[in-house]
């Protein structure tokens, strides 16, 4: 693993490819105009083309049958791991629902109330391992928020899903499991086909093209986020185990050969020690040809003047998972403003987050992290503004409508509140 003597020597590796490939946005744009103007023949055409799975409208969604079998393929162990893990989640997200305000002052009553979306799509990639835990930080959230109808797709590799990824949708509570993927499932979503609900809200990561079919549909349909590749940040002190460090930095690396992994330290020393650890344990990795490519491209170690510098530092990159390594990491929080999710000390490790705490693991990539969020149930909810006045504070302030109405040159407007004030 490389290391940079400070940030601008690293300016490389810090830039971030963004969502404006136009030849993938052209091919995206007419997977969505396909399924769009016809429906399930396009979606399973795409299914077939890019999947091989052949589909048709009684195949595409899962069956109980095929449920109950995947339930039959997982060990008793694992099933209670995911059991443990779905309340977690769910416990976690219910913990702090956006909640109804409405106040009354003399005559005066305005706040809002909040409701869920009918209907939520949750995407779960398919790639090269079976994502079961994308599927619980997706649906559970929407369930959380109280969405009567959620949807799951995930792309079938000839004609099968993975049985964790069937076995947690279910176990979620999703009402229907979808065996397309990609962009023409992000379009099946957002538009309806004879087999697929159309949703309110599209939820979860996915490829390049799933992230340009969520921007491409994004107003026919709510989305989450545009997520891109997985990554880590991590600030690290010289009192901390570069074992500990190293095994993070590879368990975003082994995600995809475009995931990236940085370390911020002020120690050479140390970098020193977590490079020749990362080497050490690479050699070990089931996955090690993904993260290898992973660390010596995308990834690196930065050396950095002071920790205050590495907050900075990591303000500016606002990364996915951001790992505060360091003794009293508790004063570094308040410096940090921007990151997708904060790992506070040595013994939580990112994975913590990606299985088992609590806190949702689909977060904002790409430096999205600015201004997207976490996935959380308030995606899935909505704010409705809600004013009543009595006759006597209509009295008292229609005056002020009128004037600023008219101002405005908008009439009609003024004289909505001026019929009612001829009401003696």
């Amino acid at each position: 693993m490389k290391i940079y003597e400070n940030a601008a020597a690293a300016s490389d590796i810090l830039k971030r490819g963004r969502f404006d490939d136009e030849e993938k946005a052209a091919a995206v744009k007419e997977i969505v105009r396909a399924v769009r103007e016809r429906g399930d023949a396009a979606l399973f055409e795409y299914c077939e083309k890019f999947d091989g799975t052949v589909l048709d409208r009684d195949t595409v969604a899962v069956s109980r049958a095929e449920i109950d079998e995947a339930y039959q393929a997982l060990d008793k162990e694992l099933l209670d791991s995911m059991q443990r893990a779905a309340e977690n989640v769910l416990a976690y997200h219910r913990r702090s629902p956006m909640k109804e305000d409405i106040r009354t002052k003399n005559g005066r009553t305005t706040g809002y109330t909040v409701r869920a979306v009918e209907r939520a799509g949750i995407y779960v990639p398919g790639g090269t391992a079976p994502l079961f835990s994308s599927v619980m930080m997706g649906v559970l959230p929407a369930k959380a928020a109280g969405v009567e109808h959620i949807f799951v797709c995930t792309p079938a590799k000839n004609g099968k899903i993975a049985p964790a990824v069937i076995v947690a949708a279910d176990m979620c509570g999703a009402e229907k499991i979808f065996k397309v993927g990609g962009a023409q499932a992000i379009a099946a979503l957002a538009y309806g086909t004879e087999s697929v609900p159309k949703v309110d809200v599209i939820a979860g990561p996915g490829n390049i093209f799933v992230t340009l079919a969520k921007k491409e549909v994004y107003g026919q349909v709510g989305i989450d986020m545009l997520a891109g590749p997985s990554e880590i940040l991590i600030i690290a002190d010289d009192r901390q185990n570069p074992k500990f460090v190293a095994a993070d930095v590879l368990s975003q690396a082994e995600h995809d050969k475009l995931a990236r992994a940085l370390l911020l330290t002020p120690s050479r020393a140390f970098a020193e020690r977590v490079a020749a650890e990362v080497e050490r344990q690479l050699a070990l990795l089931p996955r090690r040809e993904i993260a290898e490519y992973s660390v010596r491209n995308a990834g690196g170690i930065i050396l950095v003047k002071d920790l205050d510098e590495a907050c900075a530092l990591a303000n500016e990159i606002a990364p996915e998972h951001l790992e505060l390594a360091t003794e009293n990491c508790e004063e570094l929080l308040p410096k940090i403003r921007n990151a997708g999710a904060v790992f506070m000390g040595s013994w939580t490790s990112e994975p913590l987050g990606d299985y088992f705490a609590g806190p949702d693991h689909t977060l904002p990539t790409g430096g999205t992290a600015r201004f997207f969020e976490v996935l959380n149930q308030d995606i899935f909810l909505r704010k409705m503004s809600v004013i009543q006045y009595t006759k006597k504070a209509l009295f008292e302030d229609g005056e002020h409508v009128i004037r600023l109405a008219e101002n405005e040159q908008l009439g009609a407007h003024a004289n909505a509140v001026r019929v009612r004030l001829e009401e003696k």
